[in-house]
């Protein structure tokens, strides 16, 4: 994480501001939900990593990604109508697998807790 509390305003600006435009804007995935997890900024603010998960079909993560980089410049420019900003970063998009790696990883952790409840009973 960023050191500078003025990249880190600028993170969490630009990470409110896409997730609103992805509400928006997404009406291809109504199955899944999108999230911008987190948005990390270059010290130069002109570009922009933007992480996104989605939590629905396995699928929908390369048409997702797809999707969000054939729309990035839509994005970048209502962004730069939108937010008073010196530049507007370039957005490059990038999948967050951090959320469906938790979900596995309780879902492992629920069969070891079924498996010895059925071990116990017997």
């Amino acid at each position: 994480m960023n050191k500078c509390p003025r990249t880190d305003r600028l993170n969490e600006l630009l990470k409110r501001e896409v997730a609103d435009l992805l509400e928006k804007r997404l009406e291809h995935f109504k199955d899944c939900l999108v999230s911008v997890t987190e948005v990390i900024i270059n010290p130069d603010l002109r570009h922009a990593k933007v992480l996104v998960s989605s939590i629905g079909p396995t699928d929908k993560k390369g048409t997702l990604l797809k999707l969000l980089r054939k729309n990035r410049a839509y994005l970048q420019g209502r962004i730069a109508k939108d937010t008073i900003m010196k530049y507007t970063p370039v957005l490059e998009f990038e999948y967050d697998s951090r959320m469906s790696d938790g979900d596995r990883v309780m879902s492992l952790i629920d069969e070891l807790n079924a498996g010895d409840a059925n071990a116990g009973s017997k």
